[in-house]
């Protein structure tokens, strides 16, 4: 090619960016329009505006604007004015086309013109396509004999592979002694241009890759957040309303297996669940680290699942367990109270309607009519020996009543059918007391006419009456079951059988007395020979009913000692089991209480590096843990309590809730305090911080924690208010009036640190789009690794603006998007 050639080339390269081109350099660049398009294209800069006129004088303008522009930049152009451009002057337009080359293609390289032979025999140019782009051309298989090989194939792999238009045949270069050097530092600072680009480009390429791996990091540590805090709240709203529900259960059995699965729950479901709980803030702590390290905006969780908002759901979790076991155990008290009250019921009533059974037909029975004088007074004492009887059952329907109201108000699941047996035996009292007074008032109107009554029958049936009643509620004391809790509880129990067991004695000489009534009417009837037709007429009480009701009472009063005394074994046991668990309780709740007011210094005063500082609480968490066997112990004695229906214990203010709530804030306090020195060490490496600067921040952060970090400055000015508001607001953006030593340390050390910003995002990636405000999908492609670029497009929004072109993507609004500047 001849130079004009050569430079017509070099403009097209150029001119091809802005969607033109030209053909011939002293007709096209006549009017000057393309001259300045040129101008514009390879400086990056806007030239005055150019007239659109076809006049001469316009044509001289344009040309003279570009003219200026070139000298502008320190060219000096000799003899080359306005009117010879536009007059086609051939000479002057290749030397002014040789005058821009120079200052704005070859001026920073060097090309020695003694040194032509390196490009002439081919090897120079394969050389340095071969260093910037080695898998182009096979080095090492060319042959310094052989230049027009050499030179084809670095002209054909120019064209091909790096964009750059052919400037020379190899024909102009080995056929000619000396090679038209112009030329040739034309094609070669085309070579140096690309290459310097593809440069430019790696560099803007891996800056991106940096920055793009960061936040595809913190992304995924976002993403584990969300799932982990999910996770957790979904199991805390599953499982509270299970721990909500109050649904009775009928049967103590029922009741004791709803127990049974809440300490299923306690032992196994919670603990996964604590360390769950935990692992959430140790790596929501971890995260904003590490966006504060890479100069990123803060995490802000998704609503509903901050720390805070976990930490609600636990509270209300840990709210919902402590109703829930408390109304457990009140449900087990009330249904042993029912049982004991139905069980009560029942004997009372089956003894009065056994009392009754046949009363309704006595008092109904027509005797006295046809009864001779003695007769009748003896049916009227037997109807007072009666009324009396009566009045005496009056106290136990009251109980069976009373009892009855008390099954209904305690919520039985039987009321019903106690209610119907109940009403049975009111009514039938009813009848009874009305059948009563009616039979009284006949025998009462027949009195008149009988007077004779027998004495002895009557004074046996007074006395055998109320003594039969003693005898009975005495077996029902005897059968009576008990409830204590208490060592002395059952002593008072024992204390009041024994004053029974004392007033037997007399008992039995009362039986003697009644007996004695029997045996002597037997005596004056076998004395005098009297017509006795039937039994007492005054009761319905004999002597063998006596007698056997008697043995039943002797032989229920060992079987109550029996009782009384397991009972007092089981209470004993019970307190047993009381002190054990006190003395374990006294010695872990104080234990707890101490390691947390130690973690509490450790956490202030930090003494020795990080590391040491690290391992020292490492192995402090490790003795710590090694005293959960002692836990574990706890709960095996309280489980043992439980199972013994204990449900109080004077012996410890501790209770197994206190402990279990003191030992999990432990455990987290621990973690917490270990992860804080983790994220100091990760901040301290990141930013290039020394010991005994870490140490010195300590120190000042210790002292602004006994004053107050927020605590007013002395400042007077303006200025200087201001500066203390701009300081807080970094180290405490949210204004809860808190400032964290990780905070503190950041604001120490971010003013210095040499982090990724937005603008040189963004620079890098105009480097990539060569200059342009956006870039092609391609691009990315060409210059980022796949998974990088493909992140980058998905995410990358089209481009409008007014040099937009189809799948133009911008990469301004990203830029800013990855610090937090705008909505990515």
């Amino acid at each position: 090619m001849s130079p004009p050639q050569t430079f017509t080339a070099w403009c097209n390269s150029h001119l091809r960016k802005a969607g033109t081109q030209i053909e011939n350099i002293e007709e096209d660049f006549r009017d000057g329009l393309k001259l300045m398009l040129l101008l514009e294209v390879i400086s990056g800069e806007r030239l005055a505006k150019p007239e659109r006129g076809k006049m001469r004088v316009h044509k001289i303008s344009n040309v003279n604007k570009a003219l200026h522009y070139i000298t502008s930049k320190g060219v000096k152009l000799v003899s080359i004015g306005a009117e010879e451009i536009v007059d086609g002057n051939a000479k002057m337009t290749l030397g002014m086309i040789w005058t821009i080359i120079l200052r704005f293609a070859i001026q920073d390289i060097s090309v020695e013109g003694t040194r032509m032979s390196i490009w002439k025999d081919g090897l120079g140019f394969c050389a340095l396509i071969h260093r910037h782009r080695p898998e182009l051309i096979d080095y090492g298989k060319l042959r310094k004999d052989d230049p027009m090989t050499n030179l084809n194939t670095a002209f054909d792999v120019a064209e091909k592979y790096l964009d750059i238009p052919k400037m020379l045949d190899a024909e102009d270069i080995v056929g000619t002694a000396r090679p038209d050097e112009k030329a040739i530092m034309t094609y070669v600072s085309s070579f140096y241009h690309a290459f310097s680009g593809a440069q430019k480009a790696e560099t803007a390429a891996n800056r991106i890759c940096k920055v793009l791996a960061v936040n595809q990091e913190n992304e995924q540590l976002m993403e584990d957040y969300e799932k982990l805090a999910s996770d957790l709240l979904e199991w805390i709203r599953r499982t509270i309303p299970w721990l909500e529900n109050r649904a009775p259960e009928n049967t103590m059995l029922a009741m004791q297996q709803k127990l049974e699965d809440f300490r299923d729950y306690r032992r196994q479901h919670k603990p996964p669940k604590v360390q769950e709980k935990c692992q959430l803030e140790i790596n929501f702590n971890t995260l904003q680290t590490k966006l504060r390290l890479s100069n990123r905006p803060a995490f802000m969780p998704s609503e509903g699942k901050m720390v805070s908002d976990v930490s609600n759901a636990w509270g209300g979790l840990e709210g919902a367990e402590k109703g829930y076991e408390e109304w457990l155990l009140n449900e087990i008290r009330r249904l042993e109270r029912l049982d004991h009250l139905a069980e009560k019921f029942r004997q009372k009533a089956a003894t009065h309607e056994a009392w009754t059974e046949g009363k309704e037909e006595m008092l109904q029975a027509r005797d006295f009519e046809t009864a001779s004088l003695s007769e009748i007074k003896a049916l009227l004492k037997k109807h007072e020996a009666f009324e009396s009887d009566l009045a005496a059952h009056q106290d136990r329907v009251e109980q069976i009543a009373a009892i009855a109201q008390e099954l209904n108000e305690l919520d039985y699941y039987d009321s019903p059918s106690v209610n119907s047996r109940c009403q049975r035996i009111c009514d039938r009292w009813d009848a009874l007391g009305a059948l009563t007074q009616k039979r009284s008032d006949a025998l009462q109107r027949t009195e008149k006419l009988l007077e004779t009554i027998d004495e002895l029958y009557l004074e046996f049936a007074k006395r055998a009456a109320p003594f039969n009643n003693w005898m009975e509620g005495a077996m029902e004391d005897l059968q009576d079951t008990f409830i204590v809790h208490t060592i002395e509880e059952i002593q008072g129990l024992s204390t009041a059988h024994e004053q029974f067991k004392a007033t037997l004695p007399d008992a039995d000489k009362e039986r003697g007395a009644i007996l004695g009534i029997h045996n002597e009417i037997a005596k004056i009837v076998a004395t005098y020979h009297v017509n006795m037709a039937g039994t007492n007429p005054y009761t319905t009480i004999n002597p063998q009913g006596i007698n056997a009701k008697w043995d039943k009472v002797r032989q229920l009063v060992p079987q109550r000692d029996q009782a009384l005394i397991e009972e007092h074994a089981r209470q004993q046991n019970n307190e047993r089991l009381r002190r054990q668990f006190a003395n374990q309780a006294n010695v872990i709740g104080p234990w707890i209480q101490t390691k947390m007011e130690e973690i509490g210094r450790i956490s202030i005063e930090m003494h020795g590096t990080l590391e040491d500082q690290l391992t020292h609480l490492r192995q402090y968490e490790k003795n710590i843990v090694n005293y959960k066997p002692k836990i574990d112990q706890l709960e095996g004695d309280h489980q043992l309590i439980q199972e013994a229906l204990i449900f109080d214990n004077k012996h410890t203010n501790y209770t197994m809730e206190h402990i279990r709530v003191g030992w999990e804030q432990l455990l987290t306090t621990i973690a917490r305090t270990i992860n804080e020195i983790e994220n100091q060490i990760l901040t301290r490496d990141a930013k290039g911080i020394s010991q005994d600067q870490m140490n010195e921040f300590r120190a000042s952060f210790n002292h602004f924690d006994r004053v107050s970090f927020t605590e007013k400055r002395p400042y007077r000015e303006e200025e200087g208010e201001a500066e203390f508001s701009r300081i807080m607001s970094i180290v405490d953006p949210n204004r809860v009036g808190v400032v964290t030593f990780q905070a503190f340390i950041d604001f120490m050390s971010r003013e210095t640190a040499d982090t990724d910003t937005a603008d040189q995002v963004m620079a890098s990636f105009k480097v990539l789009a060569g200059d342009k405000n956006f870039i092609m999908a391609d691009e990315l492609r060409r210059e980022l690794p796949p998974d990088q670029a493909e992140y980058c497009i998905a995410r990358m929004a089209p481009y409008s603006g007014t040099d937009a072109v189809p799948g133009a993507l911008d990469y301004m609004s990203f830029s800013t998007a990855l610090y937090g500047e705008s909505d990515l």
